[in-house]
């Protein structure tokens, strides 16, 4: 269904957003509230790792008349690279939820590690003080510098990641690696398509044809962190391989900054491509597996 709004008034959808599910700061009823705030028509919810808000939103958007659009936010690696995976449009929730428990499992194990590095460096945190920055949903390192400015061990974000939490930081514990090819499989085995998140000044065609190979559906062209020229190759290259186009503002609640909710202008437009993908993948499917 196409989520065009009058053919004489500009629409925008925003398709990558975030709630208290993973690591923003809104529930995802409010997340929803935002989007009808700003005059959105659609929005995304793009957790990491959980499909757990997605219910919320729906209701919500429903009563807003605000379309939603499940999603989630997986980290892959391809090589050595880090690739984050926007699985757009998920189907079967039930299908996704299980990979995603296991996902889940994995960050909770890494924060236990990350917590233990930083006791050893004398700082006194606990897990338990994490999980409650988390309040139920997908923990991460957001939430354990959290727990870090609520101590008084750090004075911000910045200081917890350049200190302790980036990649040179003294706590620094790395991932475990989802590969590319499992992440793109885990979106097309609940319904959604594989969109490349973010690639910023790495969206080169050199990486973007393996991430084919694998099945990747569509880029995200249109995001904070993409310069101007960065739009137009990402926006050239999926035309050349005929990927649908995404973009969002990657939103974690935050009321200024460049990552503000629908700042992107992303056309509704490329919205009514990914349905027309989605309805095309199923006829061609006829009711079975891709």
């Amino acid at each position: 269904m196409s989520a065009s709004a009058s053919p004489t008034r500009a629409a925008f959808v925003d398709l990558h957003t975030h709630s208290t599910a993973s690591d923003g700061v809104l529930p995802p009823e409010k997340v929803i509230e935002a989007a009808q705030r700003c005059g959105l028509v659609a929005i995304a919810l793009t957790d990491h790792d959980t499909i757990n808000g997605i219910p919320a939103a729906r209701s919500t958007g429903e009563s807003l008349g605000v379309r939603v659009i499940a999603g989630v936010e997986l980290s892959a690696f391809l090589d050595d690279h880090e690739v984050h995976v926007l699985a757009l449009h998920v189907s079967q929730l039930d299908a996704l939820e299980k990979r995603l428990s296991e996902l889940r499992s994995l960050r909770l194990t890494r924060a236990q590690k990350i917590v233990e590095k930083l006791n050893s460096l004398g700082i006194e945190i606990t897990l338990d003080e994490v999980l409650v920055q988390a309040n139920g949903g997908s923990v991460g390192r957001p939430h354990v510098a959290r727990a870090l400015i609520a101590r008084g061990a750090v004075h911000d974000f910045r200081d917890a990641f350049m200190r302790y939490l980036g990649a040179a930081g003294a706590a620094f514990v790395p991932k475990t690696r989802l590969s590319i090819e499992d992440a793109i499989r885990f979106a097309h085995e609940a319904g959604a398509l594989a969109i490349w998140a973010h690639p910023g000044d790495g969206g080169r065609r050199d990486r973007l044809e393996p991430l084919i190979e694998a099945g990747l559906d569509g880029v995200e062209v249109k995001h904070p962190s993409h310069s101007p020229e960065d739009v137009k190759r990402l926006q050239a290259l999926s035309e050349f391989f005929g990927l649908v186009q995404s973009g969002g503002s990657d939103w974690h609640g935050a009321s200024d900054g460049p990552r503000r909710l629908g700042v992107m202008n992303v056309p509704v437009e490329w919205l009514d491509k990914q349905d027309e993908k989605l309805a095309a993948l199923a006829s061609a499917s006829n009711g079975e597996d891709r």
